[in-house]
């Protein structure tokens, strides 16, 4: 039987972009129980950066002492891995290594879902530190302790910590709800909070970006993982009908 044009589109749409999986009501409500907390808590926290940095009161009353401790920790042997991780996360290599994770991902996955979700919320996290920086017009530390060249853009977010954060937080879940393996859940939140920890020290650590800076980053990444979660759960996770029935049925009186 020949295909028309609308049903060989809607096979493919279905091959590469439906990607569903079969979870009990209550991993679906955790599911996004845990989006909004998420976004919840990165909304709050942001907020209260922002207010702190804007009336220079709160956490910006630490910027300085916390960026002097790193000045002293500075060494040879650390400084050229900070500068690795710089180059790494940068507005360079950072795109290049999304585009190849995504490339890659689809081809090998043999669907576009969850790449598109990663590639999504990359691109969402630099619109936001685009649009957010110059509005905040949050000073670097001095030129002079910049030790990767003079930058004399505006700091508030550090889109390196927010690239790196959205990195591995959404590659992270995105690999682990599919896995279901607490031990690989257990890896990938450990490697991904010691990357986005490291790449934090790392900004500071360089001089190019205060602690408000870096956790403001890590605020904005919270809440793009938690909506996708709550997007990846609406369009992906699916109750069995049994569980449906009993969850609908009304206790008689």
């Amino acid at each position: 039987m020949t295909l028309t044009r609308r049903e060989r589109l809607r096979d493919l749409h279905t091959k590469l972009l439906v990607e569903e999986r079969s979870l009990d009501a209550g991993a679906r409500r955790r599911l996004y129980a845990t989006a909004g907390v998420l976004v919840g808590v990165g909304l709050v926290g942001f907020i209260v950066l922002l207010v702190g940095v804007v009336t220079q009161t709160g956490i910006e009353r630490l910027d300085e002492p916390v960026d002097a401790w790193f000045d002293d920790l500075r060494s040879p042997a650390t400084t050229p891995f900070m500068i690795a991780l710089a180059v790494i996360f940068g507005p360079v290599a950072l795109p290049i290594i999304v585009l190849v994770v995504t490339v890659v991902w689809s081809i090998v996955a043999k669907h576009l879902w969850r790449p598109l979700l990663l590639a999504g919320g990359m691109v969402t996290g630099v619109v936001l530190a685009q649009v957010i920086a110059p509005i905040v017009q949050h000073p670097r530390p001095p030129v002079e302790d910049m030790l990767f060249g003079p930058d004399h853009s505006f700091s508030f977010p550090s889109g390196h910590v927010l690239g790196a954060s959205n990195f591995f937080l959404l590659l992270a879940f995105l690999l682990a709800s599919r896995l279901q393996q607490r031990w690989f859940t257990a890896l990938a939140v450990t490697v991904a909070i010691v990357m986005v920890v490291t790449q934090a020290a790392g900004r500071i650590y360089l001089g190019y970006h205060y602690l408000s800076d870096t956790m403001a980053s890590v605020t904005l990444a919270m809440m793009i993982l938690g909506c996708v979660i709550a997007i990846d759960t609406r369009r992906t996770v699916r109750v069995p009908p049994e569980e449906l029935e009993q969850t609908t049925i009304v206790p008689s009186a």
